[in-house]
């Protein structure tokens, strides 16, 4: 496993990263989960993400307990805010109130004195980022947080978080996650830029794209039990199941085979070429994909490998 620094903290993490959105807490027995975790941290990844909103906590409980028995210096835990955890007009957003009590909530649920990292998951229009900084800023001088983070903010909301933490002397935010992939790369343009400028890092979520990078869905193919076919998540995946998504996926398999590795690989290869990305965050049901992913970071391409990925993609 190689490691990188999280944005422009000392902070080191694991170039793959594993979450447990969608996963643990819900469509994965905890044993098999357990199994995947200590498979992923064996293999040397030290971070580890969840949130609060992941199956109401169940997420984070699951995650917590298989990485008990490690030392806690051993890796990095993270949790997030925003979503709505309850049906009360406080329920949601990142009002101070929310903020701490979700903090609180996630550290008993947890078992943890403290989180690595805390990401507000999206922007909240409703409350003054000022609020929302000084709540996470406070739990830092706390102790119950190390790092501030934010998930899904343009880059204009970034700058603003940076102002707001330079005008009052708050701890800035040193991490962002977005949605990054071969088939959805808005963050190029303005997103990593202005992160650059301000020394935040990005750790990406679905760098396989919700499994279309795996190179399991085919043309007039849809496996049974896998993402497309589940009700509750297909959203997220069934508007690339389309035809020209799925040629571009097999010309992409094709190049992976050139160069003797496989499609997931050249896809989360071709995301930690961006320096960036601090981690791929990966999902993972079974030990085997964590085993088959983290390959990836020992994977370098060449000049002449990106520029024909480019012709696909453009």
């Amino acid at each position: 496993m190689k490691y990188r620094s999280l944005g422009r903290s000392g902070l080191k993490v694991s170039e793959i990263s594993l979450g447990s959105w969608l996963t643990y807490g819900k469509s994965v027995e905890d044993n098999i989960a357990e199994k995947t975790i200590h498979t992923a941290y064996d293999l040397g990844i030290n971070f580890f993400d969840s949130a609060n909103v992941y199956e109401q906590g169940e997420g984070e409980r699951v995650m917590a307990k298989a990485l008990k028995q490690y030392p806690r210096e051993s890796y990095v835990i993270t949790t997030k805010a925003f979503w709505p955890m309850g049906e009360g007009p406080n329920d949601r957003g990142l009002s101070r109130k929310h903020v701490i009590e979700q903090l609180h909530g996630s550290l008993k649920r947890m078992e943890l004195d403290y989180v690595d990292v805390f990401y507000c998951h999206r922007y909240d229009s409703e409350t003054p980022v000022e609020e929302t900084l000084r709540a996470i800023d406070d739990l830092i001088r706390q102790g119950k947080i190390l790092y501030a983070g934010v998930s899904e903010w343009s880059a204009a909301q970034l700058e603003e978080a940076v102002g707001v933490a330079d005008k009052y002397l708050l701890d800035r935010i040193v991490v962002n996650q977005p949605q990054y992939h071969m088939f959805n790369r808005y963050i190029e343009n303005e997103v990593i830029p202005v992160s650059k400028k301000y020394g935040i890092g990005q750790v990406v979520f679905s760098p396989l794209a919700q499994g279309i990078l795996t190179g399991k869905y085919k043309l007039g193919q849809v496996p049974e039990n896998g993402r497309a076919t589940n009700e509750s998540i297909n959203m997220f995946i069934k508007g690339m199941l389309n035809e020209d998504v799925l040629q571009k996926v097999a010309q992409l398999e094709y190049i992976a085979q050139e160069i003797n590795i496989t499609l997931p690989e050249l896809a989360l290869a071709w995301i930690l070429r961006q320096k960036n990305v601090a981690s791929a965050l990966i999902g993972a049901s079974k030990p085997s994909q964590v085993e088959m992913n983290v390959k990836a970071t020992n994977v370098t391409l060449t000049a002449d490998i990106q520029e024909k990925i480019e012709s696909i993609l453009s």
